[in-house]
């Protein structure tokens, strides 16, 4: 008995020790956003905590103050975006916007890459395009995105002219399979899902939605794994301006010409739908009248 005491002392401090060691774990393992952004897990947050509406002016100054101390400087790298392309696919209402993009860096750079990295992409949606919250989840939980959120306006139900502009940050892992033909290439391509909100009133029957370049970022943990040599690069500073293509997403949306046609032959439709009711009612009431006097 005596034996068999020691052993269960023995397991059950073999079990808090095992506990303490895993909480020492998570409290110490390194974690790109959390550590790089202070309490927030998203650039994107620390704008909207302040402001409820986007103004893209504002917007940029609040991120380069946000990541002012830890843009990288010199390094043993230097990443640089080499390509990028926007597309729309898909039809109708409902589509999703391609950004292949790739990273590569300087070719008089030969020295290892960093052992952990993320993409960071932060892209300001236009007026009357939303993303869905819980599609970025999904997505999140599928391992396609290793991060992704919406900001600002995201109820899903208002019609653009009620709606303000949405921003989506998504994070993906910059794995060693994502390496292109060159060693130190990364080959990236984001599919966002996309929807149309309920357009307004227009004269060709459709509303023109123009979708400029998302932020770019490369966040590193640079020459090992310690916390404080971590960074970010921002890929798109100066690379892309406002002559850069852009790429156009026609909405389906009402002609103002046949507004007046519209509400007659709705207010009509609807004078014939209570007629009818009112009218079955009446017959109805009549037909059990008298199928219970016949009764009787």
């Amino acid at each position: 008995m005596e034996y068999q005491g020691q052993a269960l002392l023995q397991l059950r401090l073999g079990i808090i020790l095992s506990l303490l060691a895993g909480i020492t774990y998570c409290k110490h393992a390194p974690a790109l956003s959390s550590e790089l952004f202070g309490s927030n897990k998203y650039l994107t947050e620390a704008y909207f905590q302040k402001h409820d509406t986007l103004n893209d002016r504002i917007f940029q100054d609040c991120i380069s103050s946000e990541l002012s101390h830890v843009f990288c400087e010199k390094q043993n790298f230097m990443p640089k975006l080499s390509v990028i392309v926007l597309q729309l696919l898909g039809d109708g209402s409902h589509r999703r916007l391609s950004s292949p993009f790739k990273i590569a860096n300087q070719p008089e750079v030969t020295s290892k890459l960093p052992s952990l990295c993320e993409a960071v992409i932060i892209a300001r949606l236009p007026s009357g395009v939303f993303a869905d919250p819980f599609e970025l989840q999904h997505l999140t939980e599928r391992g396609v995105f290793s991060g992704a959120s919406a900001f600002g306006d995201t109820d899903l139900e208002l019609p653009t002219v009620r709606a303000n502009r949405s921003v989506v940050e998504v994070h993906v892992d910059l794995s060693p399979n994502l390496l292109s033909g060159k060693k130190d290439d990364w080959e990236v391509n984001i599919e966002l899902p996309l929807h149309a909100r309920y357009a307004p009133l227009g004269k060709h029957g459709y509303t023109k939605v123009e979708f400029g370049y998302p932020d770019l970022f490369l966040h590193c943990i640079a020459d090992g794994n310690r916390l404080n040599q971590s960074c970010i690069f921002p890929l798109t500073d100066g690379v892309l301006t406002s002559d850069s293509t852009s790429i156009d997403w026609e909405v389906p949306s009402g002609i103002v010409e046949h507004t007046k046609i519209v509400s007659v032959l709705t207010f009509i439709a609807a004078v014939v739908g209570a007629l009818s009711i009112f009218m079955a009612c009446i017959f109805y009431s009549e037909i059990s009248v008298y199928d219970g006097s016949k009764q009787s």
